[in-house]
């Protein structure tokens, strides 16, 4: 399960999930803890968005990053800035 054999960082938006791995991979979720349909298609864009305006500071492997109910309401800039938090966390930046 990968779960279990990955690195995990609670952030204040999201949870993100990563293993080490040779090319690149990466999955957005959005539980129904998030809101409606509408709601949880606008968290995985908004984290879709901020992990590929940081993609290229990134190591390879498999990322996986679950939304928090939080990421509708926040800021776009502190999305971010904690991915690029988190990712520094798990030693996944280059």
């Amino acid at each position: 399960h990968f779960y279990n054999r990955s690195q995990k960082k609670h952030l204040r938006n999201a949870i993100l999930f990563y293993k080490e791995g040779s090319g690149k991979r990466v999955g957005f979720t959005a539980s129904k803890k998030v809101g409606n349909a509408v709601a949880r298609n606008f968290a995985k864009r908004r984290l879709r968005a901020a992990f590929l305006k940081i993609e290229a500071r990134l190591k390879e492997g498999t990322y996986i990053l679950v939304a928090k109910k939080e990421i509708v309401d926040a800021d776009f800039k502190t999305i971010e800035r904690d991915l690029l938090y988190g990712a520094g966390k798990l030693k996944a930046l280059q």
